[in-house]
């Protein structure tokens, strides 16, 4: 499945925007967008960088800062939505959803940093007022992992806790995955316990998690997922892990020890400028050999449980997949206004329908398929 539409479609479809277009995402999102017929606007915030981009594909560039809301809010006029892929998104998300909701544009990102999720729920009723969807996540953070959760709780409507897990072989991550990184190093990690999230240190949760091909050992990471996962399935005790070689694992407890080197906002900003120079992302070859791998298992309290692995195929290829498959859909209408969650959005299955995506058996105590009726909960 190529995900490819139809030129006459493709036509019909509103102008929308590429934000963040001349980054290692943006671009591969910008080509598999022309791949299937699609035109995008281009925009971020250095021309020089968009140009040759918009040059080699065709499209018509914008470029704009974020930081002036007037300017803004004159690069949205005729936009019907946004898919905003210029991150850290802690920087960037807000001036733009702020700036959606007065232009009455719908708003889609790839974040998976946990405060935008958190500061984008709040706005669900400014959203239906302003008849747009907000819809954060819509990458490889969060959609494989919130699919999974909704999958779960579908299968043990009941569950209480929750535990999701991913791992990638074969590929390298893109400058803005690095420099979000280096924002969390100065910060705690986070779980969920009794519907509260509360911080916790830095490697203090771990466990072997059995991923399809093989088992790893995982450490609790602060993701989004601890908040969209919550607002797909209000299940209330929710921990997330990445799998890492043991290596990495021990030089990430020895990081833990710098914590407060890493707090401070000068340090921050000089690793940020040395990425660039040094991180590159991965190839096309890569990718095409590159997969990740996801488990998650949800219990309750009377002690059933249900767990369920998904393949996919590389983390940056399935977040340009998912990303312009959730935007169609915003596009057509099929996405109610208001803030959601992806799996609230475009159903626990959606993931099922993305390339290079296996969804593995259902296995516990609980029903036998995960896919026969019910839907995520909303939480407005």
């Amino acid at each position: 499945m190529n995900g490819r539409i139809s030129n006459t479609h493709a036509s019909l479809l509103p102008v929308w925007m590429l934000y963040g277009a001349s980054g290692y995402t943006g671009t591969l999102t910008a080509e598999l967008a022309v791949a299937r017929g699609l035109r995008p606007l281009l925009a971020g915030r250095n021309r020089r960088k968009l140009e040759p981009v918009g040059e080699r594909l065709g499209l018509d560039v914008r470029s704009f800062r974020l930081d002036d809301p007037a300017e803004l809010e004159r690069a949205l006029a005729g936009v019907a939505a946004v898919l905003h892929m210029a991150g850290p998104f802690a920087g960037t998300s807000a001036p733009m959803v702020d700036a959606c909701l007065r232009a009455r544009c719908h708003y889609l990102d790839i974040t998976g940093e946990f405060n935008v999720f958190e500061a984008i729920w709040p706005k669900h009723d400014a959203a239906i007022e302003a008849g747009v969807v907000l819809l954060p996540g819509v990458g490889f953070d969060v959609v494989p992992t919130d699919c999974l959760a909704a999958l779960l709780q579908r299968a043990l409507p009941d569950a209480t806790t929750l535990e999701l897990a991913f791992t990638t072989f074969g590929t390298r991550p893109s400058p803005g995955t690095v420099n979000t990184w280096i924002e969390a190093l100065g910060r705690q990690s986070l779980v969920r316990v009794g519907g509260e999230v509360v911080e916790v240190p830095v490697s203090s949760h771990a466990r072997e998690v059995p991923f399809p091909t093989r088992t790893m050992q995982a450490v609790g990471v602060p993701l989004g997922d601890l908040s969209s996962a919550f607002r797909t399935t209000g299940i209330p005790n929710i921990t997330v892990y990445m799998a890492l070689p043991r290596p990495a694992l021990a030089g990430l407890r020895r990081l833990a020890s710098l914590r407060s080197l890493f707090a401070n906002p000068r340090v921050t900003r000089g690793l940020r400028r040395w990425v660039p120079r040094v991180v590159s992302g991965a190839d096309s070859a890569e990718r095409f050999r590159s997969r990740t791998e996801l488990w998650g298992e949800a219990r309750n309290a009377a002690g059933q449980h249900a767990q369920l692995t998904l393949t996919t195929q590389d983390p940056y290829a399935l977040t340009a997949d998912a990303a312009l498959r959730a935007l169609e859909r915003v596009l057509e209408g099929r996405v109610l206004p208001g803030a959601h969650s992806p799996a609230q959005a475009l159903g626990a299955d959606f993931i099922a329908g993305c390339d290079g995506v296996e969804l593995g058996p259902l296995t516990g105590k609980v029903r036998s398929n995960p896919t026969d009726g019910g839907s995520p909960r909303h939480r407005g």
